[in-house]
Parts: structure tokens; sequence; C-alpha cells
């Protein structure tokens, strides 16, 4: 991989680590039961994201 291929990879690895955050913090002031289940499934595919991204390396 070339230097710019694996900044890119970092930037990836570093936006859905914090989108993934961003929804664990988000799922405990939540108080609508679906709305708190769409934002587990929102989390748990930035998870799959960052897992991808990380086999990458």
């Amino acid at each position: 991989m070339t230097n710019k291929e694996l900044l890119y990879i970092e930037d990836a690895l570093g936006h859905e680590q914090y989108f993934k955050t961003q929804c664990c913090e988000s799922l405990s002031r939540m108080q609508d039961s679906e709305l708190k289940a769409l934002a587990q499934e929102v989390e748990r595919q930035h998870k799959r994201i960052f897992q991808n991204f990380y086999d990458l390396l």
C-alpha cells in the first residue's frame, strides 16, 4: 500500500470510531425504544465497518 492509501485507511478508522462513539453516547440518553434499536443497529454497522478497515491492515 502507498502512504496515501494508509493515510486514507487511518482517516476512515478514525471516522468510524468517532461515529461508533457518538452512537454509544446517544444511546444512553434515548428514551424511545424504536429509536434506540435503530441507533444500536447503526452502532453495530460502524463497528463492522471499523473492523473491516482494520482487517485490511
